[in-house]
């Protein structure tokens, strides 16, 4: 009987690089193989397990709403739905929120508000979107034109028009890029994940924020990776005290199913009527009631927490033989190693621990929850196989 790996191979589009693992089940922030092997998970379905494999409470909550109401149009109302707005809402301060499945769909949704926003204050002609070089927001046409990074742009022309970039961390350079375009909004990661896990300079997002406060431009933070606790704060913008007037955001938000959510300032939570955006699954019952168990556990002790085991993972990691630097923010993780990355992650993965890559490093995005213990005895293979 062929293994599902040969399944998969014969009859799934080949567009992932998939490593050498079958991996059956799980619990925590451990996972099986079909031969029963154990790997320790330091990528976490790269930032959506936030609360790891079968966490009890999530799967409660799942199949409780499972077996009393699975899905309805958006024609109707459906509490999870309500009731998981509200409370993004009250922890972040900003006014409404729109569900749609994944985070390129959220920053689709971004960019058409901005763009709506800007020609009802300004005129059409104000639709560009500036990005930070580096920079990832997705993989449709729209969100490729987002991500400020060539090669995704490769074999997918003509892209969308609208979008420039500027240098992260280059405020003067960022408002030369701005003066030039008839700019609709400002769009950037705290944290650039794919672009090598690299957090953005304060000073540099402080300025970005006030600058288009002063000029009326939208200010959209991509928190699809960065969000939902990653970086020891709900949000990663809340590390730099800034309010934008949009956030997107996605992955850790559903615990395991696809949910991503769109959360409007007060400026532009009527910019959007009715009819002029939707999403069949956006708000799904099922997957709200996921995220409710989420995101109310993200408490100040908890994120404390976080940021406790960020601390150990830098301090382990740093100035060890084989490591150059470590980069990032909370549980998001970015080493240079000496050694090439995907070598690394292969032969952490052979020794059974399950790590990630962003560009020329290795990426680390453990569950939020995951037990010092076996946060140690990762760190320590993935210290090994670096060293040797």
């Amino acid at each position: 009987m062929n293994s599902f790996k040969d399944i998969d191979n014969e009859y799934v589009l080949g567009t992932y690089g998939r490593f050498d693992v079958e991996i059956a089940r799980g619990s925590g922030s451990e996972v099986y193989d079909v031969n029963g092997k154990r790997y320790i998970d330091m990528g976490s379905g790269i930032g959506v397990t936030v609360f790891g494999i079968c966490d009890k409470e999530w799967t409660e909550a799942v199949s409780a709403q499972l077996n009393t109401l699975q899905h309805m149009s958006n024609l109707y109302y459906t509490e999870p739905c309500a009731q998981l707005a509200k409370l993004l809402c009250n922890k972040t301060g900003m006014k409404k929120v729109f569900f749609c499945n994944s985070g390129a769909e959220a920053n689709e949704c971004a960019i058409k508000t901005a763009r709506k926003y800007a020609a009802e204050k300004k005129g059409s002609e104000y639709s560009t979107i500036i990005t930070l070089k580096n920079s990832f927001h997705g993989r449709t046409i729209t969100t490729l034109s987002a991500t400020g990074q060539d090669k995704f742009h490769e074999h997918f022309m003509p892209l969308t028009e609208g979008f420039d970039y500027a240098d992260a961390n280059d405020f003067e350079g960022l408002v030369k890029v701005i003066e030039k375009n008839k700019t609709a909004a400002v769009m950037m990661e705290i944290v650039q994940g794919e672009g090598g896990v690299i957090a953005l300079n304060e000073d540099f997002v402080n300025k970005t924020a006030q600058y288009c406060t002063d000029n009326d431009i939208l200010l959209i933070i991509d928190e699809v990776q960065t969000g939902n606790g990653r970086t020891g704060k709900l949000y990663a913008y809340m590390n730099y005290g800034i309010n934008p007037d949009i956030v997107t955001t996605a992955k850790g938000l559903g615990g395991g199913l696809p949910l991503g959510a769109i959360l409007f300032s007060d400026k532009c939570k009527d910019t959007l009527k009715k009819g002029e955006h939707g999403s069949t699954f956006g708000g799904n019952p099922v997957c709200c009631a996921g995220a409710i168990s989420i995101i109310s556990r993200l408490d100040d002790k908890f994120l404390d927490e976080v940021k406790q085991k960020s601390k150990l993972v830098f301090e382990s990691l740093e100035n060890e033989k084989g490591i150059e630097s470590v980069s990032g923010m909370g549980l998001m993780i970015g080493i240079k190693t000496t050694k090439n990355a995907l070598d690394v992650v292969k032969e952490c993965n052979e020794k059974g621990v399950l790590c990630l890559t962003a560009k020329d490093k290795v990426r680390l995005l453990p569950a939020l929850n995951i037990s010092v213990e076996v946060l140690k005895e990762a760190l320590d293979i993935i210290k090994s196989v670096c060293a040797n």
